[in-house]
């Protein structure tokens, strides 16, 4: 009994120690898709970082973006050109983990609480 609590005590404590893996510099520049379900259709959205720019194209249309980085896995985008007044806000993005592939993220507009998930995989 004695060893079966001892061997519980050893997985727990390797298992809690665990960390995703975060190498989000890698991430600050390439060429990345979003897919999504927009109106019960997967669709797809294509942008190029390059560090402190973002340019995002989406069903014809392009945007740009400026990327300010807070620390190497967050950083606040801010559209350059705004349409209408929600375009306006700028978005906190938060990498949460990184795999050999792309990454999984959270967002949400700066100064709200409500977050959202998605993830990326690089293209280029």
């Amino acid at each position: 009994m004695k060893k079966l609590l001892a061997v519980f005590s050893l997985l727990f404590i390797f298992t809690s120690c665990f960390e995703p893996e975060r190498n989000c510099t890698d991430y600050k520049t390439g060429t990345f898709e979003y897919k999504t379900y927009l109106n019960g259709e997967l669709a797809t959205s294509t942008f190029i970082r390059k560090d402190s720019i973002e340019i995002d194209k989406f069903q014809g249309k392009s945007d740009t973006s400026s990327v300010r980085w807070i620390n190497d896995c967050e950083y606040i985008l801010k559209n350059i050109n705004p349409k209408s007044m929600a375009e306006e806000k700028p978005i906190h993005m938060k990498i949460l983990t990184t795999n050999k592939n792309g990454y999984t993220f959270e967002y949400g507009i700066v100064g709200q609480d409500k977050k959202q998930r998605g993830s990326v995989e690089r293209v280029k």
